[in-house]
C-alpha cells in the first residue's frame, strides 16, 4: 500500500459509495431500532439521574500493513456500546443523560470523516444513515472531537444545586479519568460504576437477543455434528476443528465465540486446551468445545465422542454419570433457582451414581470447574448471582477428568430460562450415547 498511492485518494466524500447501514451485509442483519430505543430507555431509568459515558471500541491499528501482528486487526464493537447503538463506528462514544425529562437525552460522538482513510477502509455512515441505524436523532450526533465540552457541559447541569454523578465502567476508571480529568469535568463531580448497571440490564435477553444466541447455538451444533462424522482415528484434532469452524463460517457466524478446544486421548482431560495439534489414536475420546458467534452473540457447546465410533465399557459409565447429572440440573431449572443451586444438584447426583467408577470416594473430585455461567455478547457474560428469571440464558456443563487414564468427558449445553422451566438452544448437537455411535456409524467405514 504505497503512500503515494494513498495521496492521491484524498478525494470527496461524495465520490464514496454510500454504505447500506449498521453491519451491512451481516448475515444477522441490523439490530431493530424499537429494541436499541428500549434498551436506551432502560438504562435511563436504571440511573435514575447522573450523566453516563460509554466508549466504543477502538480501531486496533491505523496501518495494519506496519503494525507488528497484521493479522491481529480484526475489529469487534464495545458490547455495551453495540448493545445500546446497534453501531459498529469505531473510536465513539456514547453520553445519556438522566434525570427530569428536560435534561434526559442520548448523544452520539463519531469520529469526523476522512475521505482519504475510507477509500482504503471502505465509506463510514453518515449522520443520517447513524440516526437511522440507532434510533438517535440526527440532532443528537456530533463529532467526537467535542465530547469533552458535552460531558462537561452536562455534568454542570447535573450538578446544579449539589454533586454530579459521572456513571462510568470501573474497568475503565483510569483510562477514562486521564481523558476527562480537569479542566474537562467540573470539581462537584463523583463517579460511579455503571457495569452493575449494564449487567442487570444485559443478563435478561430481549427478543432479538434471544434470536441471535438461538441462531449461534444451532449453526454451533450443526459444526458440532460435521465434526462428528468427520472425526476417525489418524486426523489431527485441528482438522476437527477446522470441519466445525468451516460449517460456523457457512451458516453465517462472522467470528467464533472462542479459541476452538478439540483435546484428543490425555488433551481431553486439559480444561482450556486450545492448540489442536495432536494426532488422534483409536481408542481416543476427544471432547469438542466449540462455539459460533452470531451478530455479537455466542453460543457454547461441548461433546464428548469416541474417535473410533464407539465408547469403551468404561468410557461410557463415565459418560452416562457426567450426562446424567446434567440432566439432573437440568430438570431443575425454573425461575428463582439460582447457578449455585444448580451446581449443587449436579454434584448431588455425582456424588449418589458414581458407585466405585473413580475409587473409594466419589467423581466429584474430578469435577474441578462450577457448573455453568451465563452466555450473550460475551462467552462468560455479565449477570453476577442474580436468581433466574426468563430471558436469561446460561451453560449447564459438568465434566469428569481423569489424568491418570487419560479420560476426560465433559457435556455442555446452553439453556434459555422460560416461564416455566427451559428451552434447550443447542439440542442439534447429539448428547446420548445411541444417538452419537449412530450419528457416528452413519459416516461410514472409515473407523477401525
Amino acid at each position: 500500500m504505497p503512500r503515494r498511492m494513498r495521496r492521491a485518494c484524498l478525494i470527496s466524500l461524495l465520490a464514496l459509495p454510500s454504505p447500506a447501514g449498521a453491519q451491512a451485509g451481516s448475515p444477522a442483519g441490523s439490530v431493530p431500532v424499537a429494541y436499541l430505543a428500549a434498551r436506551r430507555q432502560a438504562l435511563l431509568a436504571r440511573l435514575n439521574a447522573g450523566v453516563a459515558i460509554i466508549k466504543g471500541a477502538a480501531e486496533l491499528s491505523n496501518d495494519p500493513p506496519n503494525s507488528d501482528y497484521p493479522q491481529a486487526t480484526a475489529f469487534r464493537q464495545d458490547n455495551d456500546f453495540f448493545y445500546l447503538t446497534g453501531l459498529e463506528t469505531k473510536d465513539s462514544w456514547l453520553i445519556v443523560t438522566a434525570g427530569d425529562s428536560a435534561l434526559a437525552r442520548v448523544q452520539l460522538f463519531v469520529p469526523p470523516r476522512n475521505p482519504g482513510r475510507e477509500r482504503w477502509t471502505g465509506p463510514a455512515l453518515g449522520r443520517a444513515d447513524l440516526a437511522a441505524a440507532s434510533g438517535i436523532p440526527a440532532t443528537d450526533i456530533h463529532s467526537a472531537d467535542s465530547v469533552q465540552v458535552f460531558l462537561r457541559r452536562a455534568l454542570e447541569q447535573a450538578g446544579r444545586g449539589g454533586a454530579a454523578t459521572l456513571w462510568i465502567r470501573h474497568t475503565e476508571r483510569e483510562v477514562r479519568l486521564e481523558f476527562l480529568r480537569p479542566p474537562a469535568l467540573p470539581r462537584n463531580v463523583r463517579s460511579r460504576d455503571l457495569l452493575p448497571v449494564l449487567a442487570s440490564l444485559r443478563v435478561v435477553k430481549d427478543a432479538e437477543e434471544i434470536r441471535r444466541l438461538s441462531r449461534a447455538a444451532e449453526l454451533t451444533a450443526e459444526g458440532h455434528v460435521a465434526a462428528m462424522l468427520f472425526a476417525k482415528p489418524g486426523v489431527y484434532e485441528y482438522e476437527i476443528e477446522a470441519v466445525a469452524e468451516r460449517v460456523f463460517r457457512q451458516r453465517g457466524a462472522e467470528r467464533l465465540g472462542y479459541p476452538s478446544i478439540v483435546g484428543s486421548g490425555s488433551n481431553s482431560t486439559v480444561l482450556h486446551y486450545d492448540q489442536n495439534r495432536r494426532q488422534t489414536r483409536p481408542g481416543d475420546l476427544i471432547v469438542m468445545d466449540m462455539g459460533a458467534e452470531f451478530g455479537y452473540y455466542a453460543a457454547d457447546v461441548t461433546r464428548t465422542i469416541p474417535v473410533s465410533g464407539t465408547f469403551t465399557a468404561r468410557q461410557r459409565a463415565i459418560y452416562e454419570l457426567v450426562l446424567g447429572s446434567q440432566q439432573a440440573a437440568l430438570d431443575a431449572v425454573k425461575p428463582g433457582v439460582t447457578l449455585r443451586a444448580l451446581d449443587a444438584v449436579a454434584r448431588r447426583y455425582m456424588a449418589e451414581h458414581s458407585g466405585s467408577l473413580c475409587g473409594a470416594e466419589d467423581c466429584t473430585r474430578y469435577f474441578v470447574h462450577e457448573l455453568s455461567h451465563w452466555i450473550g455478547m460475551d462467552v462468560h457474560d455479565v449477570g453476577g448471582l442474580l436468581p433466574l428469571a426468563p430471558g436469561m440464558v446460561f451453560t449447564v456443563e459438568p465434566g469428569i477428568y481423569l489424568p491418570d487414564e487419560a479420560l476426560g468427558v465433559r457435556i455442555e449445553d446452553d439453556v434459555l430460562v422460560t416461564a416455566d422451566g427451559y428451552l434447550l438452544l443447542s439440542k442439534g448437537a447429539p448428547r446420548l450415547v445411541a444417538d452419537l455411535e449412530r450419528l457416528m456409524a452413519s459416516a461410514g467405514s472409515g473407523r477401525p
